[in-house]
């Protein structure tokens, strides 16, 4: 196992930065997911931990020594990548031993490896197989049994599971925490993928334009995302993020939206203070009626879920996600009556984006018409 830090770093390609100043401690055994959009720099940073990108600025240390001139093959990482790099003419046993032999490491000693690997990753009676008699999870599992082989002290995915089916991909992921279970190495885990980063991850690194946005365990950052981004990347559907404007002390306003109000018991912001108002699909309760404590929207679009349908609505001019509870009906060109129970909003800053302080009960109140539940 490998206690793994990051200090200041920083890459650039051809005088553009595209990684500004990483800071990250990763403690031995955590199974850590950096998740992020596509260019966010994770990919680049697991290369640079790696060591098969050059470091511009910063250090990298691994179990206390710092690692930044080291060869990738002296940096005690294996890599598992989104493409499986099998070579077609070698067996199964013959892959997985690669490694060691080029390492020459003895015949035996290589052979004892490669049995234990494949017993962990249900590959004993593939062994004598070449990668095109195999499915796409069983190559995959392949690769991690190359990595495997290499006992190192740390394990590098770099969005491994990319190039599978939904189906595959769940069960995939049930295996590679299961492998982290038993071999308790510390893990790096990169995807774009945010219901396989919660899934996955002991801690969750979030990154936006080469900045890690927020850091924490998959609970805390779902529960309390730092930014209006981390907001809106993790969850599915999205968090709805709705313009808002400080009425009174203690009440906001959505903008473009007349008459609507958010009563909170502590808000000490001057009244006109730009705000960016967070509710999940999932907290907003659908009344029985439009009264005063409720919001009128009108239901635009139903995604049937399976476990869950998600209604799309029209609130003035915004459209809001709202998961509707079982048993509830609904009209296409009718509305919904909205409530929202007490401690479920977030408020951010309207022009940084970073999260406020916000506590008590809060309701909205707006105008509406009929409501079919």
């Amino acid at each position: 196992m490998a206690q793994l830090s990051l200090s200041g770093l920083r890459k650039s390609y051809a005088g553009k930065q595209v990684l500004h100043g990483v800071d990250v401690e990763i403690d031995q055994g955590q199974f850590v997911v950096i998740v992020g959009p596509s260019g966010c720099g994770k990919s680049t940073l697991l290369r640079m931990i790696a060591g098969l990108e050059d470091i511009t600025e910063g250090e990298i240390a691994i179990n206390g020594q710092i690692v930044n001139d080291l060869d990738p093959a002296d940096r005690g990482c294996a890599m598992v990548f989104q493409n499986y790099a099998l070579y077609p003419h070698m067996t199964v046993a013959e892959n997985i031993a690669y490694p060691l032999k080029i390492a020459r490491i003895p015949k035996p000693e290589r052979g004892r490896r490669v049995r234990e690997a494949a017993a962990i990753l249900d590959l004993s009676d593939y062994l004598d197989r070449r990668p095109v008699q195999l499915s796409g999870g069983q190559r995959q599992r392949v690769a991690m049994g190359r990595a495997i082989v290499r006992e190192p002290q740390l394990f590098l995915f770099d969005e491994p599971l990319s190039n599978l089916d939904a189906k595959l991909r769940v069960s995939m992921r049930i295996e590679i925490k299961r492998l982290h279970k038993r071999l308790k190495a510390t893990s790096i885990f990169v995807t774009h993928d945010q219901v396989e980063a919660m899934t996955l991850a002991d801690t969750l690194i979030v990154m936006n334009g080469g900045r890690v946005e927020q850091i924490g365990a998959p609970a805390e950052i779902y529960d309390r995302p730092a930014s209006t981004f981390v907001a809106g990347f993790m969850g599915a559907p999205a968090m709805n993020l709705l313009p808002a404007t400080v009425i009174e002390p203690g009440r906001i306003g959505i903008d473009g939206v007349p008459g609507s109000s958010i009563q909170i018991a502590s808000c000490d912001a001057t009244p006109g203070t730009k705000l960016t108002f967070g509710i999940r699909p999932e907290d907003i309760l659908v009344a029985t009626s439009i009264d005063g404590s409720t919001l009128s929207g009108t239901v635009d679009l139903v995604e049937e879920l399976g476990s869950s349908r998600a209604a799309y609505c029209s609130v003035g001019p915004h459209e809001v996600a709202v998961i509707l509870p079982k048993g509830c009906t609904y009209d296409h060109a009718g509305a919904l009556a909205l409530t929202i129970p007490a401690g479920a909003a977030h408020l951010f800053d309207a022009a940084s984006g970073f999260r406020l302080r916000s506590t008590g009960e809060l309701r909205l109140s707006g105008a509406g018409e009929s409501v079919a539940t």
